[in-house]
């Protein structure tokens, strides 16, 4: 697919995103304030609940930087296979005032922009939980490319408390 046609393609998908329900559910809020100083640098993407362009990408990582405006750098870095080049998605987030650092309005291509929460960090800033409001997607950050089963299976189950079915979370492969 040509560049054109991806772009009408991703703004077709992020318009109806948009107008996507909550089933009647409460949107999902943000968890506990985050120390974005903390927060920031290369997150590696172990398990989601995938929108379009995430599907199939191998080796997918996120990585944010502080700018001095008061916004993120978001770079969004995968492969397509892991025998094929590294490719960079840039990206710029705001993050939503009042909300702690917690909830990021995130923006790939203008003028569309997404919510994403975080709803929950480790204490030491090894691994986070991530979502939107409508719960259509889901993300379990780590920075290693692997963790432990038993974390990974323990950060799935979270999922539930917050409203997800955790079987819907697909494992990433960051290694061969």
């Amino acid at each position: 697919m040509n560049r054109t046609g991806l772009l009408a393609l991703s703004l077709l998908t992020l318009a109806l995103a948009g107008c996507a329900s909550t089933g009647g559910r409460e949107p999902l809020r943000p968890g506990p304030p985050v120390d974005l100083e903390r927060f920031m640098g290369r997150w590696h993407v172990i398990a989601h609940i995938p929108y379009w362009p995430e599907r199939g990408k191998v080796a997918t990582r996120d990585e944010y930087a502080l700018r001095a405006d008061g916004r993120i750098d978001n770079v969004f870095v995968f492969r397509k296979a892991f025998d094929r080049p590294e490719k960079r998605w840039n990206g710029v987030s705001s993050v939503v005032e009042g909300s702690g650092g917690a909830h990021w309005r995130v923006q790939f291509i203008w003028p569309f922009k997404a919510d994403l929460l975080v709803l929950e960090v480790d204490p030491e800033y090894r691994w986070a939980l991530l979502g939107n409001p409508r719960r259509s997607l889901a993300w379990i950050f780590a920075r290693e490319p692997l963790i432990d089963a038993g974390l990974q299976a323990r950060l799935r189950a979270r999922f539930a408390d917050f409203g997800y079915d955790p079987a819907d979370l697909v494992a990433v492969p960051q290694v061969p």
